[in-house]
């Protein structure tokens, strides 16, 4: 991606674009939920084991359309149809019409639809709606952020009981990462033996939903996708948890983050520390293995 960014043409009401996002991922939502028990016409995206459903491309098409009448300026990424849009605004907008489509493909409806908006390469809104329980979350960068009611989303001062020495993780990797990655394999390996659970959804907003409520204690990823990582990363950063990269390094999941750079462990205040030390035995530069890779 251009790392050349126009300043932002006009300044955007971010109240006003995340009830404009909110209502898009809920609509959308809608038409998952009364569709996604029936038939779904499924079809491999490229050479992988991944899938694109008749769903994800109407739900794109839903939230497309009204993003784009209200904002015409943005450039707007989706999933599947790519960069529309003029973009000449310095806003861009990131759209996940359906994350965990491989989920609904085989009847486990564990999904989330995502929206992000960037100013410049950086996330300053983010949505995410979870269409079985129909509940929305969104954050503005450093204005907090708010679950279903609209009460401010924090994460718990202490961590569930039995979960101070066990705690329980999220993974999430790309699509290209292979079953045998020399990364992937020795720090996922690492992370079971000394968490309590480790959790691999394949829905990577419903991970950073469940990490900004508490319900998980941190996730670790590696060459995530960057179509749901801005929404869901600043949803969880502004409700207390804390981001690095995978080598310990300052973490900002900026839109031109290339592949290799993406990796990141994201944890409660507390647990960050342990986190990057199993990721630094797990992946022992002495070997020879790179943490970015």
């Amino acid at each position: 991606m251009n790392s050349s960014h126009p300043a932002p043409a006009f300044p955007v009401d971010l109240i006003e674009a995340g009830r404009v996002a909110a209502e898009a991922a809920e609509a959308a939502g809608d038409l998952l939920r009364a569709r996604m028990a029936g038939p779904l016409d499924v079809h491999l995206k490229g050479t992988g084991v991944d899938v694109v459903t008749d769903l994800d491309l109407a739900c794109e098409e839903l939230i497309l359309e009204r993003i784009g009448g209200a904002f015409p300026g943005h450039l707007v990424i989706s999933e599947e149809a790519g960069a529309v849009g003029a973009g000449d605004s310095g806003f861009t907008w990131l759209v996940d019409p359906l994350d965990g489509t491989n989920n609904v493909a085989i009847g486990m409806p564990v999904c989330a639809v995502g929206l992000a908006l960037c100013e410049g390469p950086l996330p300053v809104l983010g949505v995410v709606h979870e269409p079985v329980s129909r509940r929305t979350w969104r954050a503005v960068r450093g204005e907090g952020a708010v679950g279903p009611d609209g009460t401010r989303l924090r994460l718990p001062d202490q961590p569930r009981p039995g979960r101070a020495d066990k705690p329980v993780l999220a993974w999430i990797q790309g699509h290209d990462v292979g079953s045998d990655d020399a990364v992937a394999v020795p720090l996922k390996a690492m992370l079971e033996r000394r968490g309590g659970r480790l959790l691999q959804l394949w829905a990577p907003l419903v991970a950073w939903v469940m990490l900004a409520r508490g319900d998980i204690d941190g996730i670790v990823g590696y060459r995530p996708e960057l179509i749901d990582l801005p929404a869901g990363a600043l949803l969880a950063q502004e409700a207390g948890a804390e981001l690095r990269a995978l080598d310990g390094g300052p973490y900002r999941p900026s839109i031109e983050l290339p592949p290799a750079e993406r990796g990141f462990v994201a944890a409660r205040p507390e647990l960050l520390g342990r986190l990057l030390h199993t990721a630094e035995a797990a992946l022992d530069p002495a070997a020879g293995v790179p943490v970015s890779r």
